[in-house]
């Protein structure tokens, strides 16, 4: 059970995360440049993605709680975000073509949209909120998490240095189908965050009735 739940973490992590989608985001904003400076935009862009999950896992359900926000409706409102992020990735533009969109030179490209929101990505965000949900996880379920987003993103940054080299071999179609893949994995989970949250909400009001 506990290898199925951190091979499921990872799973979920590494969909919504998505470092080979990733991949030509970053070669876009990064042409041109020398190696050293593409060395430093992956460290940069990774760290700030980091930084910013990692804000939304020690906070971001104390603030649901300041504000009276059950984690049953922000389960169900993230589960409904998660699926319609899950159906761009599907139906849309893969998640490589809408971010390339965005690109501006630079290495304030770092923040946008390397790191927000090509790897912290609204999806990813609502995922670790819950899964580290206080009321559900004990501390050590959740540095558990954190140690495997941590290693999610220590995979994206090696994918970032080693980025040419994958994507002359999986070229822009290889990543779309990938980013695809994990989209319909994403729109899974979406679902089974909505029940779940409907179950825990309905749950509550019956007994309180």
């Amino acid at each position: 059970m506990l290898l199925d739940n951190l091979v499921s973490q990872f799973i979920v992590l590494w969909a919504v995360i998505d470092p080979v989608g990733t991949i030509p985001v970053f070669l876009a904003v990064a042409s041109g440049s020398r190696e050293s400076e593409l060395r430093k935009l992956a460290f940069a862009g990774i760290l700030i993605a980091g930084g910013v999950l990692m804000f939304f896992i020690l906070v971001g359900q104390v603030l649901l709680d300041s504000m009276g926000i059950p984690l049953s409706a922000f389960q169900i409102a993230g589960g409904i975000v998660l699926f319609v992020f899950a159906m761009t990735m599907i139906f849309g533009q893969s998640k490589p073509e809408q971010e390339i969109h965005m690109i501006t030179k630079g290495m304030h490209s770092a923040v946008f949209p390397l790191a927000i929101p090509s790897i912290a990505s609204p999806g990813a965000m609502v995922t670790v909120v819950l899964l580290t949900d206080n009321n559900r996880f004990s501390f050590v379920d959740q540095s558990v998490t954190t140690v495997i987003m941590l290693a999610v993103l220590g995979i994206t940054l090696l994918l970032l240095l080693a980025a040419s080299v994958i994507y002359r071999f999986i070229g822009e179609t290889g990543a779309s189908i990938v980013s695809r893949v994990m989209g319909l994995i994403l729109a899974a989970v979406a679902t089974n965050s909505i029940l779940l949250g409907l179950g825990t909400y309905f749950g509550i009001k019956t007994i309180m009735s």
